[in-house]
């Protein structure tokens, strides 16, 4: 029969198994590291993206590649001789349409805008990775959490890591106790039903990254979930400053220290 050592243990490993998949994901070819550019072609009206071959222009319902023999670039595992209509790429990155050598262009489309991000294996941000600064397993921080959800979705705006403000969509709340108090934070809901808070506490921008993320799974009928802070997430623009990630909303801010799950990368 399972004591509560053995069930101390197991989570123990679970975190070490997630931990190192994060860190094989975050240093993969074509992860967060290798992004050496988002690129919107609202700033280039010419159609020319510096470091990047053809030319690339920008319509209401897709993006028109230009490019030739000499250009080098593929669509699709073939080079691109003339015109190529491009939509959105929904897949990984790795299965991005366009490529140029070992890089991979990915058409982006956020509030009615095109862009292109440029993913290197060779990035030097990839090169010079050598891990994640994260705090080792504390049951203490894994406690019951209970989301109500809004009436109606709500958005919000909120500053970016590019310095713009965007709607960050919210739809309802995640309320928990820390450390005999308790919290709420907003969060969106994703498409299979697990919860997406954007948040930052007091040791945000000293012994941790300024913001981060937190994926708590799916509720049950009764809105039950559980609030785990040794699975904070550090966000995309940790790892490279082209990401736009949102800014915590208002109220997702939390007192008191939160030292727990991914911190900061680790310094070389």
């Amino acid at each position: 029969m399972s004591t509560e050592h053995d069930t101390a243990a197991d989570a123990v490993r679970e975190w070490k198994h997630w931990h190192e998949g994060r860190t094989e994901s975050v240093s993969a070819p074509y992860g967060p590291l290798a992004l050496q550019g988002t690129h919107w072609l609202a700033d280039h009206p010419e159609g020319e993206i510096p470091g990047l071959p053809g030319r690339w222009t920008g319509t209401p319902d897709a993006v028109v590649l230009t490019a030739g023999p000499d250009d080098g670039l593929t669509v699709d595992g073939r080079p691109v001789t003339g015109e190529v209509r491009l939509t959105a790429d929904s897949g990984p990155v790795a299965d991005a349409r366009v490529a140029h050598g070992a890089r991979r262009l990915l058409v982006l489309r956020r509030e009615g805008l095109w862009a292109v991000r440029d993913f290197d294996p060779d990035a030097a941000a990839r090169r010079a990775f050598t891990g994640i600064d994260a705090t080792a397993y504390d049951a203490r921080w894994a406690v019951p959490g209970r989301f109500t959800p809004y009436a109606e979705d709500r958005t919000v705006t909120v500053g970016n890591a590019d310095g713009k403000e965007r709607g960050l969509g919210l739809g309802g709340e995640l309320a928990f106790r820390l450390g005999g108090v308790e919290h709420t934070l907003q969060v969106t809901v994703e498409g299979d039903g697990s919860l997406w808070a954007v948040f930052a506490d007091a040791t945000s921008g000293t012994s941790s990254y300024r913001f981060r993320f937190l994926r708590p799974a799916a509720p049950d009928a009764e809105g039950r979930t559980t609030v785990d802070f040794n699975r904070a997430l550090l966000p995309p623009c940790a790892f490279a400053d082209h990401f736009l990630c949102p800014f915590p909303p208002p109220g997702n801010t939390l007192v008191g220290e939160v030292a727990a799950g991914e911190r900061n990368l680790i310094d070389r």
